[in-house]
């Protein structure tokens, strides 16, 4: 409502993603999956979606599909988000048209993501000159060679660098898109999707492509599993290396070892993301105050939880209650 009483209509954020001839299948599967679903649990002002075509006639993709499109490249001109979601060939020529209307939304502040070799668009439009980016490991060296002005991140999942965001391969891909969904509407509403699609909601975007190998034993696997499910009930705990390798029945060396091949992550570190995680959700769904959301987390004190929130998600705890939970109502 406006301060007049009268009704305001919000403009609901506009995705577009691209369909081109040779389309990949998955990457552009996951896209749809994430925001071009009716989803009215999420409200009136959830994501529109539209299919843009890169070429004229018929669009094929792989697995013998047919793909009809919304519009043209025009279509970009009014988004909020686009998407690339691979493309045809790293060895196949980006058409001028497609990279113009590319800097034009660049310029205008669109948001603009790939998906694994996505990334060889962006980059033939020069989106990504002097930035860091990233894409399948199959096509890292390749992407370095032919754009040695981009500083290709050999093993993370995903990049964002401002208005633009590259992923890793395939399933990299639906990371990155709940980050963005978590960006946009936050943290309960990403694990609302995540849900739906019956994944793990989070996984953070310097998480390694490649993992060296699994935790060799189940009986490890198990046993570190029973270990998760400890340290998120007990966030607000002090944990060391020593008590938590205790827990599981291990060396400090191969807990710290089978710890990191299962999440890429140091225990710290885990711990870290799972605090913020917790904190979010409770600033989004709860009336507690900052120093009890702090205290409840694992942070101690709401300077600990402020500064924290500032390092690594540029924001603070009452600016981020104040934006997540006018979204929710």
């Amino acid at each position: 409502m406006t301060e007049n009483g009268q009704n305001m209509t919000i403009r609901a954020h506009r995705v577009v993603v691209l369909a081109y001839d040779g389309l990949c299948t998955f990457e552009f599967g996951v896209a749809v999956e994430v925001f071009g679903l009716h989803r009215p649990e999420m409200g009136d002002d959830w994501y529109r979606f539209a299919v843009a075509a890169v070429d004229d006639g018929e669009l094929r993709a792989t697995g013998g599909i047919r793909i009809m499109a919304d519009g043209g490249l025009t279509l970009l001109d009014d988004a909020d988000t686009i998407i690339v979601p691979g493309w045809r060939g790293i060895d196949s020529p980006v058409p001028d048209a497609l990279c113009q209307a590319l800097r034009r939304a660049h310029q205008r502040g669109c948001r603009v993501m790939s998906i694994c070799s996505g990334v060889f668009v962006l980059a033939a439009a020069g989106l990504l000159d002097g930035q860091r980016a990233t894409t399948h490991w199959r096509y890292t060296a390749p992407l370095q060679q032919r754009y040695p002005q981009i500083k290709v991140a050999e093993d993370v999942l995903y990049i964002e660098e401002g208005h633009v965001l590259t992923s890793a391969g395939s399933a990299a891909g639906i990371d990155l898109c709940l980050h963005v969904v978590r960006l946009d509407y936050g943290l309960e509403a990403a694990n609302r999707v995540a849900r739906r699609l019956v994944i793990q909601p989070h996984r953070d975007g310097a998480q390694k492509q490649q993992v060296s190998r699994p935790v060799a034993r189940s009986r490890e696997s198990q046993r570190l599993g029973v270990l998760f499910d400890f340290l998120h009930q007990h966030l607000a705990d002090s944990h060391s290396v020593r008590s938590l390798a205790g827990r599981v029945g291990m060396s400090e060396r191969t807990f710290l070892r089978r710890f990191q091949e299962a999440t890429g992550k140091t225990p710290a570190r885990w711990l870290l993301d799972a605090r913020l995680q917790q904190a979010q959700h409770h600033l989004a769904s709860s009336r507690d105050s900052v120093e009890r959301v702090a205290e409840i987390t694992g942070f101690g004190n709401a300077k600990n939880l402020r500064l924290r929130f500032q390092q690594h998600l540029a924001t603070s705890p009452l600016a981020y209650r104040k934006k997540f939970t006018a979204t929710n109502n």
